[in-house]
C-alpha cells in the first residue's frame, strides 16, 4: 500500500514539474474522438432544422397560392387554379382545389414538402382561403 502511495506522489510531482502547458501522452487525440462521436448527432439536428425550415416555407407557399387562387377566382371565374399554381414554387407541386360558391370563393392548395431526412416521408401541407366573390354588375 505504501508503494502505491509513493508512486502516486511521484506522478503528481512529475506533473507539477512539467507545468500546466504540457500534457501526458495518453490525452492526445481525445478531442477528435469526442467530436467524431458527437458528429452524427450534430448532423441529425442540422437536418431536422433544415426540414422544419422547409415545412415553414411550404406552409407559406401554400397560403400564398391559396390567396392568389381565391383572389383570381373571385375576380374572374376559371382563372383561380392557374393563379394558384403560378403563385407557388413549382418544386413543391402545388395542387389548388376550388370550393364554395355563391357569394364566397374558396380555394384549398396542397403542397408536398420533400423530406431531407431519408427515414421520413414527404410532408403534405394544405392551406385554404375564402374571399368574397366580386359581384360587379358590369
Amino acid at each position: 500500500m505504501r508503494a502505491l502511495a509513493e508512486r502516486a506522489r511521484a506522478a503528481l510531482a512529475e506533473r507539477a514539474r512539467r507545468g500546466p502547458g504540457r500534457r501526458l501522452r495518453d490525452d492526445r487525440g481525445a478531442s477528435i474522438l469526442e467530436f467524431a462521436g458527437f458528429l452524427p448527432i450534430l448532423l441529425v439536428v442540422g437536418m431536422a432544422a433544415i426540414q422544419l425550415g422547409l415545412i415553414g416555407y411550404g406552409i407559406n407557399q401554400a397560403g400564398t397560392a391559396a390567396r392568389a387562387a381565391a383572389r383570381a377566382e373571385s375576380l374572374e371565374p376559371g382563372t383561380g387554379a392557374a393563379a394558384g399554381v403560378a403563385a407557388a414554387s413549382s418544386w413543391l407541386d402545388p395542387n389548388p382545389v376550388p370550393g364554395g360558391g355563391g357569394d364566397l370563393t374558396t380555394f384549398s392548395v396542397t403542397v408536398t414538402v420533400p423530406s431531407v431526412i431519408p427515414l421520413f416521408d414527404d410532408v403534405d401541407v394544405e392551406r385554404s382561403v375564402t374571399m368574397p366573390t366580386d359581384t360587379d354588375p358590369d
